[in-house]
């Protein structure tokens, strides 16, 4: 091919639609032997057909320049016979072919186009059919496009024909992209390009299904950077978690902060430290009280506890100790208080008549006579009168069977499982009881202060009925305030008995019951020895009672808890003095004060009190601060759960 030729192939490949085709065809020599060239669009052959193609007269050797007269319209076969001959490397498109047809038909070397020649239209002078001009070309084209290869080579451009499989895609698989000639990069392993280009290989996703797990987003991108993706190791493992978690805990973290500083605080409490109980030394009192040897006995003092009880609690008849009762009931269905003298009671012409008997013990009155409450109650319990007592039975109940059940029913109040009451006056030798139950009565009579007041008088003198006498004898003793006396033959003699003894500051009452006691030949005789016995019970009591100083002034007693693991230390606001005696031991306990303890005072401030014994015996101090009580810390509360 001359020099010539060659610029002009070269100029028209230029100046071609992008569509035309790269590669080795574009380049292949121009006098290929074989080679079937295909007329320009526009361009007529020998034959004056527009698209023809003019075999060569001569086969294998026919130069470029001369044109070969061209194949009947009507015989296509004759195409595929005249292109067969054409080099397997040199594929061309359509338009390829038809340029070089064009070239053959004007005896003109292809690429080359007289310039003075007239563009006709490209279908000019062909059949109006359009179904001969596509056969024609279909014939004339099928052994081109059979000849082609399987993936389009890569022109000039660098882009693929239409139709054909994409060069960057094809070189995924060899590495070298199509219409690229193996060099010293292709023996590398590299993928070369057009005019020394290098393509990018496209990275493989396995299909699913595959038994890969297909490509992950990290992978892929690393593929397409051609970074392979980090190593995964334990550190950025760990690093990773980290990143993700530390967010989350610092949020959490703030949120447990703002709850824990704004919760409401807990409630503060007050706890006792020092002991709980104080023994009195010395050898125990009641081992060493002249207990009775007969009957039943029991004593005690109020509040501070039980001296003991001796003798079998079997139920026995009880005498006049039946008249405490029948007061306790009267004083409760007709309350007096202080001075007070209550309401004014006839006497009927039952209890005038009852006075005269000399079988038992009566108060002398007559009938129409009214007394005030109090004044009954005197004439009940000095001189001990049965016919008083039936009578106040009648006037609060109506009847005396009706007032016992009352006295009962009190009797259950109290817990006295083993006492029957069967009258007022306790002249049935039916009424029984035991002296436990009767100490149970007398505890609770003697906090009524007009029963008190009778029961503690040795005589009284009463308008219309005279001075009398309590047949108590040991009201006479220093200390005795009663209670009652009673006897008969059933019941010997009885005493329920009180007695004071000022110990730890205050008066100490001592109560004590004694049953079925005996002596000379009489109940009178009986009676003295229940007076004697029981008075020598008395006075080892008043001597045995002493006083001690249980807690000292400053000494730390307790501690005030904030509920949040602080403290402070609490303290005696004064001396606590109880009262007792020897082997005795009493309750210490600490109470907070009412309405609750602050969160923060200042030292001295009383938070509650420290009390020793109970009831009358009680003793109690104020219980304070030992130093100021701050509120919580905020370290506290964040670390309270």
């Amino acid at each position: 091919m001359s020099e010539l030729s060659t610029q002009e192939a070269d100029a028209e490949e230029e100046s071609a639609p992008d569509d035309t085709p790269e590669g080795p065809a574009a380049d292949a020599p121009e006098d290929a032997p074989g080679r079937t060239p295909v007329a320009e669009a526009g361009a007529r052959t020998a034959g004056d057909r527009a698209g023809e193609v003019s075999a060569p007269a001569s086969g294998a050797g026919q130069e470029p320049g001369n044109a070969a007269p061209a194949a009947p319209a009507d015989a296509p076969g004759d195409a595929p016979a005249a292109t067969e001959a054409a080099p397997a490397q040199a594929p061309a498109a359509t338009e390829a072919a038809a340029e070089a047809e064009s070239a053959a038909g004007s005896g003109k070397a292809p690429g080359k186009a007289p310039e003075d020649t007239p563009q006709e239209a490209p279908d000019a002078g062909l059949e109006d059919t359009g179904v001969h001009r596509a056969a024609v070309r279909k014939s004339l084209l099928r052994p081109l496009i059979s000849d082609l290869p399987a993936e389009r080579p890569v022109g000039r451009t660098g882009r693929p024909a239409a139709g054909a499989t994409p060069a960057w895609a094809a070189s995924t698989a060899s590495g070298t992209p199509a219409g690229t000639d193996a060099g010293p990069d292709a023996e590398r392993g590299e993928a070369v390009g057009p005019d020394g280009t290098r393509a990018m290989p496209v990275p493989q996703v396995l299909p699913a299904g595959s038994g890969s797990t297909g490509a992950t987003p990290l992978k892929l991108l690393a593929q397409l950077t051609n970074t392979p993706p980090p190593k995964q190791t334990a550190l950025r493992t760990v690093a990773r978690r980290f990143k993700i978690w530390t967010p989350l805990v610092v949020l959490l973290a703030v949120i447990f902060v703002v709850v824990q500083a704004v919760r409401p605080l807990p409630a503060t409490s007050l706890q006792l430290t020092t002991t709980s109980s104080y023994a009195f030394a010395g050898a125990p009192l009641p081992g060493v009280m002249p207990w009775p040897g007969e009957g039943q006995s029991v004593a005690e003092v109020e509040g501070l506890g039980s001296l003991g009880v001796h003798g079998a609690q079997n139920p026995v008849p009880i005498a006049s100790l039946t008249k405490v009762m029948t007061a306790y009931v009267v004083l409760r269905d007709h309350p007096l208080t202080g001075k007070q003298n209550g309401p004014q009671i006839t006497v009927d012409k039952q209890a005038a008549n009852e006075s005269s008997s000399t079988e038992e013990s009566t108060a002398h009155v007559t009938t129409g006579q009214k007394f005030t409450e109090r004044q009954m109650l005197q004439l009940l319990l000095v001189p001990s009168g049965n016919n008083i007592a039936r009578l106040l039975a009648r006037w609060d109940a109506g009847t005396q069977e009706a007032f016992v059940t009352k006295m009962t029913s009190a009797a259950g109040s109290l817990g006295m499982t083993h006492t029957t009451y069967t009258g007022a006056s306790g002249f049935e030798e039916t009424t029984v009881s035991t002296a436990v139950d009767q100490l149970k009565l007398a505890r609770e009579v003697m906090k009524n202060e007009v029963f008190r007041s009778v029961v503690a008088l040795p005589n009284v003198a009463v308008p219309g009925v005279g001075k009398i006498y309590n047949n108590n004898n040991d009201l006479v003793n220093p200390g005795v305030v009663g209670i009652k006396t009673g006897s008969s033959t059933p019941a010997g003699g009885a005493l329920m008995w009180a007695a004071n003894k000022k110990a730890g500051g205050k008066e100490q009452l001592i109560l004590g019951v004694v049953l079925q006691q005996h002596g000379g030949t009489t109940v009178n005789d009986s009676l003295q020895t229940a007076l004697d016995r029981s008075q020598k019970l008395i006075a080892s009591v008043q001597g045995g009672l002493t006083s001690a100083t249980v807690v000292t002034k400053g000494a730390v007693v307790g501690e005030v808890h904030d509920g949040l693991g602080g403290s402070t230390p609490v303290v005696a606001g004064a001396d606590l003095t109880a009262a007792g005696w020897p082997g005795l031991h009493s309750t210490v306990t600490l109470t907070p004060r009412a309405g609750g303890l602050p969160h923060s005072a200042k030292a001295g401030t009383v938070v509650g009190t420290l009390t020793i014994g109970s009831g009358t015996a009680r003793v109690s101090v104020p219980a304070v601060l030992s130093t100021d009580l701050a509120s919580p810390s905020f370290t506290s509360k964040l670390t309270h759960f």
